[in-house]
């Protein structure tokens, strides 16, 4: 009952809002796409979406790291085809329309004759949420994309010709996908185009070697081919239904002189062919694209609107909605309509279904949620706790599955990404808020384990030095070649002491809530290790080695020494449940005089690597916003009686950092893990925002610096007791970015912290802005 009510309120919402701007009409795919990850451009899908068909301008090349930015560059003139997996670690099932003679391999970006990609202008392509439209003009055909949750949508319409073509390069490498162990693609005797490509991720290579993803695919043409045929990289095997191996594809060729759009649905598994063809059948049976495309965007709509801002500056609405939709965007589904769902050992598993006959929730492929804390997570438990628990439960599938929780998955492959692991504490804070909506009592030993369990762990679930935490309350530095963390100690020792010493709190609450008194106590004594790391000499974090003593050759602007994309300057903040102990540690004075130079100097370089086009080019700086590590000081004045340079900070960042063009998007070319700097910028620029990520026994954000007049965030029924929070500023103007005085429902606020519970009760908050800062405002 209560979901209806909330589909109903949505309706509602929507028609009541119908007069104002269209929310998709304010996100702009392209802003940042100059160093974009491989699922940043998929305009066509929807949010969550399995199915994210989109362009490629270099994903054939694929990656060596499995991390660079590949996929789709505002600077490139020319498209090689149309993928419809766009994950992370995932990538494939490309399909290329051409004409004329055949080709079978996508070409050089600098000489796109060489094979079927296109040249394409920007003038002549259409990019927004649920829909992409481009034309490619070395063939004169238009290609439009859309999408449900599982099912790609093509159209092509072709010139009137009878040389149109439709590729399906299935065996290649695309994007993060890594090299490719085998492929099949079949034109069936029902006229549907299936098959399979297995690939080898470079993260699941490092993280559980021997391992592989598959991607299932149903396609079904609305168009009779006149001729078909197979391929193996550029050799053509004229009128063959089946091609198997690395390098397969498969051709279709139309005679387009009396119907020139060919249309193509694509039913999308991790599981199965079979499923992908159920998937197809239940999303998107008797549905064309137009009526797809339309689906699409109002989900799109009602999405976004579950955060409405209004008035401010255009260009800030902009990025707000392009940061917003960057959020849902990433961490698609892994799971099929019927509840079958990739396991970690490579068979298939089986959720639950309710009593609907659906199933209780869904499986999702996620990137790592380090540093998610100070965005994802927060943003989710605002405005999409269903999504919160539903992710919760997709990672305890893993855990009963495999054993330990894994920090990123691929098809439930272990990618960590960053040898570390934060879904205890994402677990942890879910609890704290009150989403609990998952196996609790499942999701605490899983968590438990996460921070304490040494023995026989993989290198999948990361953390191989928790041993060393747990016993000396430290990680030792050692320094192996090629940078690595091994039951022994890491190259990464402080960082990984730092995070295990913020998680192992976070879920202390946990703990303590339900009553493990042992268990609380054990990690809260954990928590406490940063302070084995404060070195007083230089007044800074400083890795120490296996002998207990701080290393020598001490560089504090290095990055990698003891410290995991980041440096010694940077992560001795990294104290967030404990900032208040930190502030006295380091002197109040002192710390405010320092962390306020950190952004006077930042500033200069844009709060980061400057306009270097590199995922890294800010790690050896004071202040790098372009990685996780960093994505809190901001906010930490919030903790040391000054919070007004927080207001002016964050709202700095959100004005200079983040821009609308398609290279400095966010930052000149950083790196956005699947929406975690977009998430950022949303929940800053409406001056929410909790430093120690929702983790406090009574979790609270810390009122900033809202971009805009009026912001309205919509509360899930099925979660919390409010229906709306809604946010007003006066006097809001760019050179007003002070808080002057503030109210909630009425009633005078002195402090900037503003429980969580508050927040999802629903009510008003009112800002008064001004030039000037009002000191008596305190934390």
């Amino acid at each position: 009952m209560k979901k209806l009510l909330f589909t109903l309120l949505a309706a509602a919402s929507l028609s009541a809002c119908a007069a104002r701007e269209s929310l998709t009409d304010l996100v702009d795919p392209r802003i940042g796409t100059a160093h974009s990850r491989w699922f940043f451009f998929t305009p066509a899908a929807v949010p969550f979406g399995m199915a994210k068909p989109a362009p490629t301008t270099d994903g054939h090349l694929g990656n060596p790291g499995g991390w660079q930015a590949v996929g789709y560059d505002a600077r490139h003139t020319s498209i090689e085809g149309f993928a419809n997996f766009h994950e992370f670690q995932v990538g494939g099932v490309v399909v290329a329309p051409t004409v004329g003679a055949l080709q079978t391999v996508p070409g050089a970006l600098d000489d796109p004759e060489s094979g079927y990609r296109s040249r394409f202008d920007k003038a002549d392509e259409t990019a927004r949420p649920g829909y992409y439209a481009v034309l490619l003009k070395d063939y004169g055909v238009r290609a439009e994309l859309t999408a449900t949750a599982r099912v790609a949508f093509h159209r092509y319409t072709f010139p009137a010709t009878d040389e149109a073509n439709l590729v399906f390069n299935i065996g290649a490498r695309m994007g993060e996908s890594g090299p490719v162990r085998d492929a099949r693609v079949t034109l069936t005797d029902e006229g549907r185009i299936e098959g399979w490509v297995t690939t080898e991720p470079v993260y699941v290579d490092i993280y559980q070697k021997g391992a592989s993803v598959t991607m299932y695919f149903s396609a079904e043409p609305d168009a009779e081919p006149s001729a078909f045929g197979t391929f193996r990289g550029d050799e053509t095997f004229a009128g063959e239904r089946t091609r198997e191996g690395v390098g397969a594809g498969l051709y279709l060729r139309f005679d387009t002189r009396k119907q020139r759009e060919v249309g193509l649905k694509i039913g999308l598994s991790y599981t199965s062919v079979e499923n992908a063809r159920a998937n197809l059948a239940a999303e998107a049976a008797g549905m064309d694209f137009d009526a797809a495309r339309g689906a699409a965007e109002r989900v799109w709509e009602e999405n976004l609107g579950r955060i409405r801002v209004e008035g401010g500056r255009r260009e800030d609405r902009v990025k707000f909605y392009t940061g917003l939709f960057h959020a849902l965007l990433g961490r698609g589904l892994a799971s099929d309509v019927n509840g079958a769902y990739p396991r970690n050992d490579g068979s298939v598993g089986r959720i639950a279904l309710g009593e609907d006959g659906k199933p209780l929730h869904n499986h999702y492929n996620t990137d790592a949620i380090w540093g998610g804390f100070w965005n994802l997570t927060q943003l989710w438990s605002l405005a999409w706790p269903e999504y919160y628990a539903d992710w919760i439960s997709s990672q305890l599938l893993v855990y009963k599955d495999a054993g330990w929780l894994g920090d990123g998955i691929a098809c439930s492959k272990y990618v960590s990404g960053v040898g570390t692991n934060f879904t205890g504490l994402a677990i942890a804070a879910a609890y704290n808020v009150g989403i609990r909506n998952f196996d609790t009592e499942l999701g605490f030993e899983a968590a438990l384990k996460n921070e304490i369990g040494s023995e026989n762990r993989p290198a999948g679930a990361g953390k191989l030095d928790v041993g060393q935490f747990v016993a000396r309350g430290y990680s030792p530095y050692i320094a192996y070649p090629g940078m690595q963390t091994t039951p022994d100690g890491s190259d990464f020792s402080a960082s990984h002491t730092l995070e295990y010493c913020f998680s192992s709190y976070a879920v202390a609450q946990m703990a303590r809530q339900m009553g493990r008194t042992a268990d609380y106590e054990k990690l809260t004594k954990l928590s406490e290790g940063w302070q084995l790391l404060f070195d007083p000499e230089t007044r800074l974090m400083r890795p120490r080695d296996e002998k207990g003593a701080f290393i020598a050759d001490f560089d504090p602007y290095a990055p990698w020494v003891g410290f995991q994309e980041g440096n010694a300057i940077q992560y001795t903040y990294y104290v967030p449940h404990h900032i208040e102990r930190l502030v006295e540690t380091v002197g109040r004075e002192e710390f405010n005089n320092r962390l306020d130079s950190i952004f006077l100097i930042s500033r200069e370089h844009i709060f980061g690597g400057g306009r270097h086009i590199d995922a890294f080019a800010g790690l050896r700086s004071y202040y790098n916003h372009g990685n996780q590590p960093n994505l809190h000081i901001s906010a930490l004045f919030n903790f040391s009686g000054k919070p007004w340079l927080s207001q002016k900070w964050m709202r700095t960042i959100c004005n200079e950092f983040y821009g609308t063009e398609g290279i400095h998007g966010y930052g000149y070319g950083q790196d956005e893990d699947q929406g975690q700097l977009g998430a950022w910028y949303v929940l800053a620029s409406i001056g929410l925002f909790d430093a120690k990520g929702l983790t406090a026994p009574d979790p609270a954000f810390q009122v900033g610096s809202p971009l805009f007049d009026r912001i309205t965030i919509r509360l899930n029924p099925d979660y919390y007791a409010g229906s709306k929070f809604v946010i007003e500023t006066e006097d809001n103007t760019p050179g007003n970015c002070y808080i002057r005085s503030m109210e909630l429902d009425g009633k005078p606020l002195r402090s900037v912290q503003l429980p969580f519970r508050e927040v999802v009760r629903g009510g008003r908050l009112r800002l008064r802005l001004g030039a000037e800062p009002a000191t008596e405002l305190t934390r």
